[in-house]
């Protein structure tokens, strides 16, 4: 009896060693801790702390739409008056931004706005629905699929509530009013340019990519686009590459911050070729022309 009491505790005590020495080799191996990871892990912590509340206490729709109708009004006075030739680009916006927003899950009064400055490589939206892009990113355009892509991704930030916790958690820290609408207007217009977290970055990718697929848009414009973006970050960057073209130093400033606030293009590249495979859209690469029409009577657009 004792004998196997002893067996039994053996075979016990062995199968625990066995068990603790499996786990320590599958246990990857500690990495060394910067002090930026740290910052970072401190970072996206505090980030996820302070929009958890946002999920109980989320402006209504009509709050939304106030604000973001109240910050596009103020931020008009800031834009010089459109030429001819770029009223006709933002009519060409509209209509694509207006063909995508169709299939957004929030009916919002969705807007479009070209932002007359070759400068800016860049596009953001505000909450309730107003779109912006700058002239400087549609120059980089060589298809309507990469306009829709675009557009696409700004209107799922907006339709994501990324825009809207933005400005609320934006409101908490600068301890303004929400329900005083005008009291907004401290936040500036370089603000939305900023990139959001890298999750709702891919987030706005897939989303957006969906979104335009149902309007009748090749995935493979937002492919197309961040392949694009790779070969200048290569160019203008990380300068691993002579540059193809000239940029002015003001557009890559625009460049270089839209890479530090957004994921690497490799990984949207990966991403979005992820979801076309997911998807089954292979067959779907016939793109569209970038075609502005231009409606032109004695210098003056005509509407």
């Amino acid at each position: 009896m004792k004998r196997s009491i002893v067996f039994v505790l053996f075979f016990l005590i062995l199968g625990v060693a066995l068990t603790g020495l499996y786990w320590s080799q599958r246990r990857p191996r500690p990495t060394p801790v910067s002090p930026n990871a740290i910052l970072n892990m401190a970072a996206d912590a505090q980030r996820d702390l302070a929009r958890l509340p946002m999920h109980f206490t989320r402006l209504s729709d009509e709050q939304e739409i106030a604000v973001g109708r109240e910050l596009a009004s103020r931020y008009a006075m800031q834009t010089r008056k459109l030429t001819p030739e770029e009223q006709g680009q933002e009519k060409y916006v509209r209509r694509v931004g207006g063909a995508v927003a169709l299939h957004a899950h929030r009916h919002l009064p969705y807007s479009f706005t070209v932002l007359p400055d070759h400068n800016m490589l860049n596009a953001f939206s505000l909450p309730g629905g107003p779109v912006y892009i700058g002239e400087g990113m549609l120059d980089l355009m060589v298809s309507e699929d990469e306009l829709a892509n675009v557009l696409a991704h700004e209107i799922e930030h907006i339709d994501h509530y990324h825009c809207v916790e933005r400005v609320q958690v934006e409101a908490q820290l600068k301890k303004l009013d929400l329900d005083v609408v005008g009291a907004l207007v401290q936040i500036p217009l370089d603000f939305w340019a900023i990139g959001y977290h890298k999750d709702e970055e891919f987030e706005a990718d897939r989303e957006g990519m969906h979104l335009a697929v149902q309007a009748g848009y090749s995935p493979y414009g937002a492919v197309d686009l961040f392949e694009r973006f790779a070969k200048l970050c290569n160019e203008y960057v990380i300068r691993a590459e002579s540059p193809d073209e000239e940029l002015s130093q003001l557009a890559i400033q625009s460049l270089t911050g839209y890479f530090r606030s957004h994921p690497l293009p490799s990984e949207r590249i990966a991403q979005a070729n992820r979801m076309i495979a997911q998807e089954h859209w292979e067959n779907r690469k016939e793109r569209k022309p970038f075609r502005v029409e231009y409606e032109v009577h004695n210098g003056e657009f005509v509407k």
